[in-house]
């Protein structure tokens, strides 16, 4: 595939507003063929799928598509990359699904297991189709002319920075397999200047060839709201930014034919710190509502009331609700991050961001505190005491645990002595959660056999009612929620 396949055309506003918007973005002067590569098939169907060269027409409206615009590479098929990969072989593009943990592509190829909001049907249709493979070969991501980089990016516990060794092995891989004109897009929430100084030395190494110049390279900071069915991956405005003005454009090119708005950023590290600067304004906040409601609840004063009522005013304030702390891996990684990079790289530690880091962690130990205080003031003790936790999530509707303030209080509490149980209809498996924690199905008949009920997570289904119905203590840390 030749760069400007993939470029699109200057404008003079920096967003596509609709899929109609996308004609003038990208004018289309690409071409669509097909080379048939022997061996390669879909585990699923078994029919042979068709390595395609170059991209078909992308200025066409998505819905008119009729012919494979390209391959596509989604390294990482966790919830940012499914979407990604699911979305580009809706409309046209040959993907491959690649991910490590070969229990996560059985999954896929079976559309089963955590969707997270995913429609099944959606994700059987372009299996069965053949124009996606979930796959655990990294053979199969070969011949690619878009690669999407999105896997994990933990935190490294011990030294509090960035972990970019999942990244590190991503760039490695595509970069094998990279070849010239091609586009590589890193989705995963990285630090500023982590596109250039990690991902681009690995790639230019591993190909011999040159960002920016042999092939594309920029970031499109991931903005999946897990459970959110009103602010979707198709509706949510893309960022998208280059190492090179071709770059730039070759990238909002492809996004352009997956989303309906994209917003070009001038610069990749502005692009990088505008993903950690969303996450980290809601740790901030986080952390911010949950002091209040603590000093509340010492005072004797309904902050449930208190934040309801400050909603009502229409300029001037954002809504936050209180509860067990900050969670999921992109509110907690990317604030730390963020933290990082203030304290090591710019000499001049964000002391706001650190502070509410230092806020939230300090949340297990103050539900546990409190649980105990409760329990005692019944007659008990908290060693050797039932202790009934709604929910496990990091948030309401979803099954992901990830950082989950839930699973951390659950895990502290089995080390008091407390006989634990928590019940979360949405939540498997979840290997960060002790195994001395009994999973239960939570009912009123329960709540009422134990001496402590915590709500963690407000899911739908939680008949709250019944649940705090109970001569236990109750700990209601979704108090908006009652």
């Amino acid at each position: 595939m030749h760069p400007e396949n993939l470029q699109a055309q200057p404008v003079e506003c920096c967003a596509v507003d609709s899929p109609g918007d996308v004609e003038a973005l990208s004018p289309g002067r690409g071409y669509a063929g097909s080379v048939r590569v022997p061996g390669r098939h879909c585990p699923s169907t078994g029919k042979c799928l068709q390595r395609r060269t170059g991209s078909a027409v992308i200025g066409k409206s998505m819905s008119s598509i009729k012919t494979p615009r390209g391959n596509v590479a989604v390294i990482g098929q966790g919830h940012v990359g499914l979407r990604v990969a699911l979305r580009a072989a809706e409309v046209g593009w040959q993907v491959a699904g690649y991910d490590v943990d070969e229990g996560r592509v059985k999954e896929l190829r079976a559309a089963s297991g955590s969707m997270d909001g995913i429609d099944r049907e959606r994700l059987r249709g372009v299996v069965e189709g053949g124009s996606y493979m979930p796959t655990a070969r990294a053979a199969d991501v070969a011949g690619f002319d878009v690669a999407v980089i999105a896997v994990p990016t933990p935190v490294d516990a011990g030294a509090i920075r960035p972990d970019m060794s999942h990244v590190e092995d991503a760039a490695r891989l595509a970069g094998a397999h990279l070849r010239a004109g091609a586009v590589v897009s890193v989705e995963s929430t990285v630090y500023p200047g982590a596109t250039e100084e990690v991902v681009r030395p690995l790639l230019e190494a591993a190909s011999g060839l040159a960002a920016g110049t042999d092939f594309h390279l920029g970031h499109s900071p991931e903005r999946i709201d897990t459970g959110n069915s009103v602010y979707t991956f198709e509706n949510t405005p893309k960022l998208v930014s280059g190492v090179s003005a071709g770059s730039l454009e070759a990238l909002a090119g492809f996004y352009s034919t997956l989303v309906e708005s994209v917003v070009k950023v001038p610069g990749v590290a502005e692009a990088e710190l505008a993903k950690i600067i969303e996450n980290t304004f809601r740790e901030v906040n986080v952390a911010f509502v949950n002091e209040i409601a603590a000093a509340a609840a010492a005072l004797g004063i309904d902050a449930g009331e208190a934040f309801a009522a400050a909603a009502t005013k229409p300029f001037g304030f954002l809504p936050f609700t209180p509860g067990p702390g900050a969670g999921g891996h992109c509110l907690v990684g990317a604030a730390t991050y963020l933290a990082w990079m203030g304290r090591e790289r710019a000499g001049s530690p964000l002391q706001v961001v650190e502070a509410s880091l230092a806020a939230n962690r300090r949340m297990t130990a103050g539900m546990v505190q409190r649980i105990h205080e409760g329990i005692r003031l019944r007659g008990g003790d908290l060693a050797g005491s039932r202790v009934l936790l709604l929910g496990l999530a990091y948030k309401a509707g979803v099954s992901q645990t990830e950082s989950s303030p839930a699973v951390a209080l659950a895990n502290a509490l089995v080390e008091t002595g407390a006989e634990v149980m928590a019940a979360d209809p949405y939540v498997g498996e979840c290997r960060e959660l002790s195994p001395a924690v009994a999973r239960v199905e939570a009912s009123g008949a329960l709540a009422r056999q134990v001496d402590a009920v915590v709500l963690l997570v407000d899911h739908p289904g939680f008949d709250l009612r019944e649940l705090f119905d109970t001569p236990a203590f109750v700990l209601n840390m979704r108090p908006t929620a009652s």
